[in-house]
């Protein structure tokens, strides 16, 4: 095959990529449009259902334009044929919910649509003191000649040590020019669009082995292990062989080193404070350039997600498969082979059987759930009668000592405070004045529940909201207890007697 030949099938590939079928297309101009407007700069998911009706809305609105050559359809039928041309993903999110993303290949698209849109100049001085940059840091890095790479350090120290004796001297700082900064600006923004692209290969290329890993674990024609030897050799692969592992790897290399991100957000906060940046970026260049780290993140967040679904599929296939399940059925299917074998060496080959696909349901009125069992109807050991003499003796005053509130005692303390020449204001009061014997937790309900005797009638005593009081009770065993009761105050017999004279 000549050259040209290899070439043309080479271009032919290239076309044939989805990204280049979505450029191509008729409409792409629309769906570029909806692309960006939908999902941003980041690839956020997208519930499905909300897709369809922005999808709708957009195209409504790109239809009072003007326009008229549009993509025909619901929202859903669209989204589903940009799912076959490879454009859009759908997946299920960490909630369980079914999302749209943007695959690689649109990414790519709007990236090139995106550059496309940008004033850029073709030459430039930015440019070519960039490309010397890299090739002279890529030869000290690469070159395997260890006097090269010597000189090629003593240089670069030589000129950086100049470069700050002469600022340190106070000779003149040279200002980059703005066509400097713009084409500086330009690149930098153009490297920072393509990390999404290249997030979503690396997710992809992990959803592409799960699906292998399923398929492989399906089909059941290589062993368990063998498969996760495989998946362990690829992950390793895709991380160190192609181009997009190699830029993950660098990305997570990035944000676990906390010195280095602090750096980047300083270099992006100078150079968006730079004189020049109101004038060469728009709000929408900024928001991206500030945007950098968060946008790293989120691309790494994906890619390890997928990654732990992959991990996820292993787990569960190693953790439910049941290998003695996986033989009875082959053994069942065997016998079944067997029997058919038998049957068609005694019929004719027109012979008809008809086989349920299913066994038909045993018909049992009522299934036992318990059967006999001797040991139920042995007779529990008899009870043995506890001699009196054996218990413990009680005396009067500790049973008292135990029992409920004592009425009859309480009922002549509460009499007597009440007649007395220095009365109790409240019940907390008088039970600080009682003996210890009646000073028990019990005795306080024994109080409030007579109190509330003498309180009964219409002017009854509310206690909503009442300030508490403190009750000090003294426990049979001389351990005290404090409780917080609502403050009951004891009414005065003088007035009591007034009002039951008047309401006479």
């Amino acid at each position: 095959m000549s050259e040209i030949a290899v070439e043309l099938a080479r271009v032919k590939g290239a076309f044939a990529q989805p990204t280049l079928t979505l450029l191509h297309q008729r409409q792409a101009p629309v769906v570029i449009t909806i692309f960006r407007a939908a999902f941003g700069r980041n690839n956020r998911p997208i519930p499905t259902a909300r897709l369809h009706t922005q999808v709708e809305e957009h195209l409504a609105g790109i239809r009072e334009s003007g326009e008229t050559d549009l993509p025909s359809g619901s929202g859903r039928e669209i989204c589903q044929r940009w799912m076959r041309g490879q454009w859009l993903v759908r997946s299920l999110d960490e909630q369980g919910h079914e999302v749209y993303t943007l695959t690689s290949h649109a990414q790519q698209a709007l990236e090139l649509v995106k550059n496309l849109s940008r004033d850029r100049a073709t030459l430039s001085e930015h440019r070519i003191t960039t490309i010397l940059g890299t090739v002279r840091r890529f030869n000290s890095e690469a070159n395997p000649d260890r006097t090269t790479r010597v000189t090629i350090l003593n240089e670069e120290i030589a000129r950086l040590r100049a470069e700050r004796d002469r600022l340190v001297d106070g000779d003149e700082m040279l200002g980059a020019t703005e066509d400097y900064m713009h084409e500086g600006f330009t690149e930098l923004l153009s490297l920072i669009s393509a990390l999404p692209s290249d997030f979503a290969r690396v997710e992809e290329r992990f959803g592409a082995i799960r699906g292998e890993i399923l398929a492989a674990f399906r089909a059941e024609d290589r062993p368990a292990g063998e498969v996760i030897d495989a998946y362990l050799a690829r992950a390793d692969a895709l991380m160190t062989a192609t181009h997009e592992g190699r830029a993950f790897e660098g990305a997570f290399a990035l944000l676990r080193d906390d010195a280095m991100v602090t750096q980047l957000r300083e270099d992006l906060t100078a150079l968006l404070e730079h004189p020049l940046a109101d004038r060469l970026l728009s709000d929408a260049d900024r928001a991206e350039l500030r945007g950098t780290v968060s946008l790293v993140r989120e691309g790494l967040d994906r890619v390890l997600s997928q990654r732990s679904r992959v991990t996820a599929t292993l787990k569960e296939y190693i953790v439910s498969h049941d290998a003695v399940r996986d033989r009875e059925l082959e053994q069942t299917l065997r016998q079944v082979e067997s029997e058919l074998m038998t049957w068609m060496a005694t019929t004719g080959p027109r012979a008809v059987h008809a086989v349920p696909l299913l066994p038909a349901r045993a018909s049992v009125d009522h299934l036992r759930e318990r059967f006999h069992d001797p040991a139920d109807d042995v007779l529990p050991d008899p009870i043995r009668t506890a001699d009196p003499a054996d218990a413990p003796p009680v005396s009067l005053d500790e049973l008292i000592a135990h029992g409920g509130p004592q009425l009859d005692s309480l009922r002549d303390r509460l009499e007597a405070a009440r007649s007395d020449l220095s009365p109790a204001r409240s019940l907390g009061e008088l039970f600080d004045r009682l003996e210890p014997s009646l000073q028990r937790p019990v005795e306080i309900f024994g109080l409030l529940h007579l109190a509330a005797d003498l309180a009964r009638g219409p002017d009854s005593h509310d206690t909503t909201d009442t300030p508490a009081e403190t009750y000090v009770a003294v426990r049979h065993d001389g351990t005290r207890r404090t409780f917080a009761v609502p403050r009951v105050p004891l009414p005065d017999p003088d007035l009591d007697t007034h009002d039951q004279e008047a309401r006479a």
